[in-house]
């Protein structure tokens, strides 16, 4: 009985060793733009990272200097999910709210 305890413990041992984490990679910037404008009609930026995550948006005054002016955003954000696929949503924001449309890149 006791060796099956001493077993027992050795194992749950080796499967935490086996389920650690994999050490995390540094994630940098390998592609920004900016144009942050704002106040002058809208604002751009994008971005990449070396892990394969992608964002570009746009802003736009709309109706400025109206009762009807808003802000009108465009944009997209991709991501690799852990399953290995890379997943891509397309969005709008406006007065009528958030708009995404998620689709498999």
């Amino acid at each position: 009985m006791r060796t099956i305890v001493i077993l027992l413990v050795l194992a749950s041992v080796a499967s935490l060793g086996l389920a650690a984490p994999a050490p995390q990679q540094e994630i940098t910037i390998i592609r920004q733009e900016e144009n942050n404008s704002i106040g002058v009609g809208g604002y751009h930026f994008s971005y990449e990272q070396s892990d394969g995550q992608k964002r570009d948006e746009t802003a736009e005054l709309e109706n400025e200097g109206t009762d009807d002016e808003a802000m009108k955003i465009t944009g997209s954000y991709s991501f690799v999910a852990p399953d290995g696929k890379t997943y891509r949503v397309d969005y709008t924001a406006d007065r009528d709210g958030y708009h995404p449309v998620i689709t498999l890149a």
